[in-house]
């Protein structure tokens, strides 16, 4: 079939579901956006082209569209895609940014389409590793809460073993009981050992030393391997056509085979405004200077199992041990001299004390100590390579052995990570950018932990795009991108710069606005105050007044949204007494519990006011009477004291360019389109919108904001 013919099936299919949807209302932009979908995945070439055969180059194909709340984009994405997918024999790959979208898709959309589709497909979900339990960590902790043998106790971080150290004997007694609860509800079948599934998913530190890592695993020859969870789950995706994955799976398994190759899949990144600082994240690094024995441990092990195996490459990992013990201690000396006056004078009370480094040039003294730290740690990684490689052939011949030797590729596996890190921030910490180019962000903290002051170095690249295009779309043949929030003050030139797709000939980009009436449905109100924002202790003081004023009259459900904890925290100590059973504030409750009880009482006909911050302004979905009033106490600028932003603002500078015009207003655009996007949620909801931000309608920067925002009727309000 030609591109064409591909893509008119493909819409079909989509309009076959619609027509076949029980009370489902046509869309004109959802078909619209079925439509772009179709085109763009139809074009891509798929698979492996030999060029030097005479064979064309792979044509690229890549759409990023903004689809407005109500459009139905999930279907507009799911049932072209999938129909392409069955007919040229490929698969179709989604990644979205949170977990409840990842569960709509799985348990909700997915199994809807599949129900409707004339042909029949396969759709599974993709987590991470570290989501599933080791059963044989698992076993092992089971018994006392701790590991059992000698030998195996090392397995733990110093941190971590001090933690222990000091936990209370009922708490080290609950945590044996849970971990042996745990293991007996998997031996009888009665859990899937999927962290996301127990009834109450445990805190991270709970959870830490039983979950499952790449470093550790050795796979099919791991003894436990036919009663994996990981495993198991990674077989539903090897006869799947639809896998659902998330962007911290997707860039961090780039290259690893985890994910279908991206030259030979259609690829879906719903959320898609999240992936720029997801892909931050993924690549910045971080090394802990001051607490250094576990480089002792990974030394006598590498040694002890290496001589095991007969691994000549172990002769030199004393030497390796040694200087990089020495040059750690070297540098968090040099680090302190140099910084250390900056980081004492800040308060520990805003977490760990920091200083960035200007233009990311580093003092000459640090220069030669981390060349050392880097070239240390890339011998030792070498002879541990060649050490796993040993120990894998022997397992494969000794299958009878494979217990034991799984315990002693776990003993290098645990700590491997750490060294690898180390090499990763002291490379790119050395990285000098010529003049012109992008420097990397780079910085020091400092933190007290029980006894111990721990000094860390960090780095990161500042330019996701960069990072985006060097990574993902070298390899990507089709991707449609897509979310509600793509524009910025009603352009994509931001998120296209961010996404790194900026210029990209092969991209395509479509606005498909909101079916609401936006209108006649919704009221944004301007209620200005006397102080200025900028003024954090008035303004502070005189929004809070305003804002009990207003809440004291919500009828239903209503979210508040709020920049900081401290601005939260004056609020809530302000509320009167009769007002403090209505209001709910996040973190004093689970959110799926807080969610449940703001429904029932607004189900009961009661007042429910949410009180929230950054992560209750998106992926909330209250429609109708669950969210009639959304109050944004200030706009939603980032934190000031960020060290990639403020590298990044820096280097803007140096190069005559303005970050707050080009960065900080764009991205906060954003972030205000999707807290107030938490307002109307169909088409029959009526809401208003409270801002008490005066810079909203004051300033030119507040007029491009209002841009981004949805038409809402305006009112202006003066000081109460």
């Amino acid at each position: 079939m030609s591109s064409t013919e591909w893509a008119q099936a493909a819409l079909q299919s989509f309009d076959a579901v619609v027509s076949a949807t029980e009370g489902f209302r046509s869309r004109t932009g959802q078909r619209l956006m079925a439509e772009q979908v179709a085109r763009t995945f139809s074009s891509a070439t798929l698979g492996k082209v030999d060029e030097e055969s005479g064979e064309a180059a792979p044509t690229r194909s890549i759409a990023v569209i903004q689809a407005g709340t109500g459009v139905g984009k999930s279907l507009a994405y799911c049932a072209p895609a999938i129909a392409l997918a069955l007919s040229r024999g490929t698969r179709v790959l989604i990644s979205t940014a949170t977990v409840a979208l990842q569960e709509q898709l799985v348990n909700k959309d997915l199994p809807a389409l599949a129900a409707l589709m004339p042909q029949p497909f396969k759709f599974a979900l993709a987590k991470g590793r570290g989501r599933y339990v080791c059963k044989l960590k698992l076993d092992r902790l089971a018994g006392t809460g701790e590991a059992e043998e000698e030998g195996e106790d090392d397995l733990f971080a110093e941190e971590e073993a001090a933690a222990r150290a000091k936990r209370p004997r009922h708490e080290t007694e609950a945590r044996i009981q849970f971990y042996s609860t745990m293991a007996q509800t998997l031996s009888k079948g009665a859990w899937d050992g999927d962290r996301d599934s127990l009834d109450t998913p445990p805190e991270p530190e709970v959870w830490s030393p039983v979950a499952a890592e790449g470093a550790s695993c050795t796979g099919k020859h791991c003894p436990a391997f036919s009663q994996c969870t990981y495993y198991d789950k990674r077989k539903e995706l090897v006869g799947a056509q639809v896998i659902v994955a998330n962007h911290d799976l997707l860039l961090s398994s780039l290259g690893a085979r985890v994910l279908p190759e991206l030259d030979n899949c259609l690829l879906v990144l719903d959320e898609a405004h999240h992936l720029p600082a997801t892909a931050l994240d993924q690549f910045a690094c971080s090394m802990d200077l001051s607490r250094i024995t576990w480089i002792e441990r990974l030394s006598s092990r590498g040694l002890r199992i290496g001589a095991l195996l007969e691994v000549e490459e172990i002769a030199d990992i004393p030497k390796h041990s040694a200087q990089l013990r020495q040059t750690l201690q070297d540098l968090a000396r040099i680090v302190m001299e140099v910084y250390g006056a900056q980081l004492k004078s800040q308060p520990s009370a805003w977490g760990p004390a920091r200083v960035r480094v200007p233009r990311g040039e580093l003092p000459e003294q640090l220069i030669a100590p981390l060349g050392l730290l880097a070239a240390s740690a890339e011998g030792f990684l070498d002879a541990l390579r060649a050490i796993s490689k040993a120990l894998r052939a022997e397992m494969r011949d000794k299958p009878d052995e494979a217990k034991r030797l799984s315990t002693l590729y776990a003993q290098i596996g645990m700590l491997a990570p750490r060294l690898e890190a180390l090499h990763a921030t002291a490379q790119l910490l050395l990285q000098d950018a010529p003049e012109g180019a992008v420097p990397a962000a780079k910085w020091f903290t400092l933190e007290v932990d029980g006894d111990f002051i721990v000094v860390k170095a960090h780095a990161s690249p500042i330019l996701p795009g960069t990072t985006l295009r060097n990574h993902l779309w070298s390899a990507v043949r089709g991707a449609v991108l897509t979310s509600a929030t793509l524009t910025s003050c009603g352009h994509f030139d931001f998120f296209l710069r961010e996404a790194g797709l900026h210029g990209d000939e092969a991209t395509t980009t479509l606005e498909v606005p909101s079916p609401f009436n936006y209108a006649a449905q919704g009221t944004l109100i301007a209620a200005e105050t006397h102080a200025d924002p900028k003024n954090a202790a008035q303004f502070t003081t005189e929004m809070v007044d305003a804002l009990l004023h207003d809440i004291a009259r919500v009828e239903y459900g209503a979210l508040v949204l709020f920049t900081s904890r401290e601005q939260m925290r004056q609020a809530v100590d302000a509320l009167p007494t009769a007002m403090r059973s209505v209001v709910l504030v996040q973190n004093a409750l689970p959110r799926t519990q807080l969610l449940r009880r703001h429904r029932e009482r607004v189900e009961n006909g009661e007042p429910s006011v949410i009180f929230g911050m950054q992560s209750f302004g998106e992926g909330l979905d209250l429609p109708g009477r669950l969210c009639e009033s959304v109050f944004i106490t200030k706009l939603p600028f980032a934190p000031p004291d960020d060290p990639v932003g403020e590298a990044r603002a820096e280097w803007l500078r140096a190069v005559g360019r303005d970050p707050f015009s080009e960065l900080v207003v764009p991205a906060t655009a954003i972030r205000l389109a999707q807290w107030v996007g938490r307002a109307i949620r169909t088409e029959d909801d009526q809401a208003h919108v409270y801002c008490y931000d005066k810079r909203l309608t004051r300033t030119s920067y507040g007029q491009r904001l209002l841009k981004g925002l949805p038409p809402f009727a305006l009112e202006q309000r003066a000081p109460l």
